[in-house]
């Protein structure tokens, strides 16, 4: 029981893989913390992980893209609970447009969400983990961070954001015993795609290959508090994205149709 008693933050806590890793981790007797913009739906999740495993489940409306708010809350956690010993920077979303359609909207808020948030949330426990020496952060990114296919170059952009400061962090972190780790899906079968692909036709293509979100739930909360540097979901996806890098040009050339379906 690795976990017992360890406070896991959730950000983007209120569905999803963010609502599956807060069950997951109550399972292994951990204490999660859940954060999201909607209260409501906070309240029926705790209430359900207090029921079923009978853990204290607590929860705190938060917009992660309020830098004031963030350091407003993560500031009572601290009053409430003195230490954080995990957080999962989960919250995040995504659009798929052409660049010519790009919404500068849609863009900024993204940016905010995903990257600044996760930045500010990240600050927020990043002095209490050092001065215990002791803390894991994880990041949810994307293989999106690692290979961008058209129609998701602002979604990509944030993502290979999240990955290039995950890794400067981890370098930095290392040395004062706080863990680092990004987590790299593919498509999760989530509400993440009644935002991103509102035409359902990138669903229509990839629906066979999506991951169930308990089975990235399991696997995030399998690597807490471990010094695991990455987790990439699926195998082959990942190992695209390797081959990518070695040979762009040919991987690009080969897959082109099926990076065009969405």
């Amino acid at each position: 029981m690795r976990l017992e008693g360890k406070h896991i933050v959730i950000t983007g806590a209120s569905g999803g893989i963010g609502e599956q890793i807060a069950y997951e981790a109550a399972r292994q007797k951990a204490v999660p913390i859940l954060l999201a913009r909607n209260e409501e739906k906070l309240r029926t999740i705790a209430q359900q992980i207090e029921r079923t495993y009978r853990v204290p489940c607590h929860y705190f409306r938060l917009d992660v893209s309020d830098i004031a708010a963030v350091e407003a809350v993560f500031q009572q956690l601290f009053d409430q609970f003195g230490a954080v010993d995990v957080l999962v920077n989960n919250a995040g979303f995504g659009v798929f447009r052409y660049v010519e359609d790009i919404d500068f909207e849609e863009m900024e808020a993204m940016f905010a969400v995903n990257v600044f948030g996760l930045i500010a949330c990240t600050k927020a426990v990043y002095s209490h983990m050092k001065e215990r020496r002791s803390g894991h952060i994880i990041n949810i990114a994307s293989q999106a961070g690692k290979l961008a296919t058209p129609k998701s170059s602002v979604y990509a952009a944030t993502k290979h954001a999240v990955l290039g400061f995950t890794d400067s962090l981890r370098m930095e972190a290392e040395r004062y015993g706080i863990f680092v780790t990004a987590v790299n899906p593919g498509p999760i079968r989530t509400n993440f795609f009644q935002v991103a692909d509102q035409s359902g036709e990138y669903v229509k293509n990839v629906e066979r290959w999506m991951l169930a979100p308990e089975q990235v739930a399991k696997r995030v909360v399998s690597v807490m508090m471990t010094p695991t540097r990455e987790v990439n979901m699926p195998r082959w996806m990942n190992a695209g994205s390797q081959l990518h890098r070695l040979f762009p040009s040919f991987v690009e050339k080969v897959a082109k149709r099926a990076f065009f379906k969405k």
